[in-house]
């Protein structure tokens, strides 16, 4: 292999970034199958849920850095604001836009049953964002993933 592609093959930080954020929409899957009792593998592609697969990533990759470069470093800094970042936005703006979803579909219910002919809208994906017990999950799962990764590896 070249250079270039050993190092991108050999990068255990975006490895197991990527690794916990795959486990969080596997579990996520399994999650759905215990507790709905219905196998909906569709739900790996899907965001919102339980756990979050962006906080598992961006929790393993921040771990990651924190474990390897020290908690001093300017790229941990730089990390855990990235992951704090995109943890908030999934409890907020995303959170806000899932519930926004749910009520705009409520009011096309409605309008439906009074319009009937030649109303036909989408209805709108309404499981965008995380509550914070699915981004703390989801933390937890990649905090854990990246200790296996950069002390037992």
């Amino acid at each position: 292999m070249t250079p270039p592609l050993d190092d991108l093959f050999g990068n255990r930080w975006l490895w197991t970034a990527i690794l916990a954020s795959t486990a969080a929409q596997v579990l996520k899957v399994l999650l759905i199958l215990l507790f709905e009792g219905r196998w909906r593998p569709a739900a790996f592609m899907e965001t919102g849920g339980m756990p979050s697969s962006h906080s598992a990533m961006v929790a393993a990759l921040t771990t990651g850095v924190a474990l390897t470069q020290g908690l001093g470093s300017p790229l941990f800094a730089a990390s855990a604001v990235f992951a704090l970042i995109v943890m908030y936005d999934a409890t907020g703006v995303r959170h806000a836009s899932g519930m926004q979803a749910r009520l705009l579909n409520e009011l096309v219910d409605e309008l439906r049953a009074v319009v009937r002919e030649g109303f036909a809208p989408q209805p709108l994906r309404v499981l965008l964002g995380h509550t914070y017990l699915e981004v703390l999950v989801g933390t937890l799962l990649g905090i854990g993933m990246a200790f296996v990764a950069f002390r037992v590896l």
